[in-house]
Order: C-alpha cells, then sequence, then structure tokens
C-alpha cells in the first residue's frame, strides 16, 4: 500500500557529502516520524537521524554535527544530508516512516529498500 524509494547513495572520499532522499507514495493518509537507519557489515542496524511530523530532529551521538536530517511533508520525502563523512559510516541506508493508510486509517510501519554509501579513499 505504501512504498518508500531512496535514492542518493554512492561512493564518496573521506571529508566528502552526500545527500540521501526517501520519498513516500501510495494510499498515504498522513506520515508521522520518519527516519534513517544504517546497517554496516557484521553490524546491528542503527538509528541515524529521525524527524517527527512537527519537525523536532534527534541524532546519534556519532553523527551530530555532521548530519543533517529535514523532510517536505507536501512530497512526502525525507532527507539526510551527509557532511563530513568518514570510513565507518560506511554502511546501508534505508529509510523508515510511520505512515497512517487511507485504508480503515491503520498505522504501518514501512521500509525501503536501501541504498548503499561507501566512504572510501
Amino acid at each position: 500500500q505504501v512504498q518508500l524509494v531512496e535514492s542518493g547513495g554512492g561512493l564518496v572520499q573521506p571529508g566528502g557529502s552526500l545527500r540521501l532522499s526517501c520519498a513516500a507514495s501510495g494510499s498515504i493518509f498522513s506520515i508521522n516520524a520518519m527516519g534513517w537507519y544504517r546497517q554496516a557489515p557484521g553490524k546491528q542496524r542503527e538509528l541515524v537521524a529521525a524527524i517527527t511530523g512537527g519537525g523536532s530532529t534527534n541524532y546519534a551521538d556519532s553523527v551530530k554535527g555532521r548530519f543533517t536530517i529535514s523532510r517536505d511533508n507536501a512530497k512526502n520525502t525525507v532527507y539526510l544530508q551527509m557532511n563530513s563523512l568518514k570510513p565507518e559510516d560506511t554502511a546501508v541506508y534505508y529509510c523508515n516512516a510511520g505512515v497512517v493508510v487511507t485504508t480503515y486509517y491503520r498505522y504501518l510501519e514501512v521500509w525501503g529498500q536501501g541504498t548503499l554509501v561507501t566512504v572510501s579513499s
């Protein structure tokens, strides 16, 4: 009923920047919190940043001051601006959203397919 499509991943040198986008589509009535998670090889998935419908944000300590999450409610899209990237930021980044769908106004937690970010020289 709802799909999240991520884009913007790729290979970047240490110190570089990337901007991830995640667009939600489908039978959407409203979207609550949206967030970005990442999973590095051999590690558990972890929260990177999240933003509520009202715009409040929170970040993992490891990315504070370097990453910025934002959203465009009119476009049902969330962004992650990543600056001063480090090799340890290398991971698959997943978009997540809490969505109220138009069918019976059910609440669904939806995940994107992931986009790979590689930070390497």
